[in-house]
């Protein structure tokens, strides 16, 4: 029997962040979130890689994965976040990410968003990725997406 040679690259080891790697994550979720809380898609936008990779599932149970490019993400962002009645959002989250290497973490989200009067729970998960030193989300998970925009309305 021939021994077959498996080669993992070393970038694929384990790696486990430091207190600094969690400080800079945290940091970009709260600066997204402000942009969120302001509807500000644009600069949402420039925290992006494009095009954006989305993971999600409609009302009627049907999975998809979608690449959005710019215009769509501040299009649909624009729809999804006009809706507050002029009330910022407020967002309380908690985080677990999963550094997979110094610039790749998925990130596994437990949410609840205020708005409105409407509280709504949230369950999602981010990759991001480093580019220059600053991270990017460059694919979101979540459901109920697969419905927005369509019809002109967002699930």
């Amino acid at each position: 029997m021939t021994e077959q040679q498996f080669a993992v690259p070393e970038a694929g080891a384990v790696f486990t962040p430091t207190d600094e790697d969690r400080r800079a994550l945290d940091a970009w979720f709260a600066r997204y979130e402000a942009l969120s809380a302001r509807a500000d898609v644009e600069a949402m936008a420039d925290m992006a890689v494009f095009p954006l990779n989305v993971v999600t599932d409609d009302a009627a149970g049907n999975g998809s994965a979608e690449q959005w490019d710019r215009e769509r993400f501040t299009a649909t962002m624009s729809q999804v976040l006009g809706g507050a009645d002029g009330e910022e959002p407020r967002f309380e989250s908690v985080r677990t990410p999963q550094f997979l290497t110094p610039s790749l973490v998925v990130v596994f989200t437990e949410g609840v968003v205020t708005a409105g009067g409407h509280t709504q729970t949230l369950r999602y998960a981010d990759i991001l990725l480093k580019r220059n030193g600053e991270w990017a989300f460059q694919t979101m998970i979540q459901g109920g997406w697969g419905d927005t925009g369509k019809d002109g309305g967002a699930s």
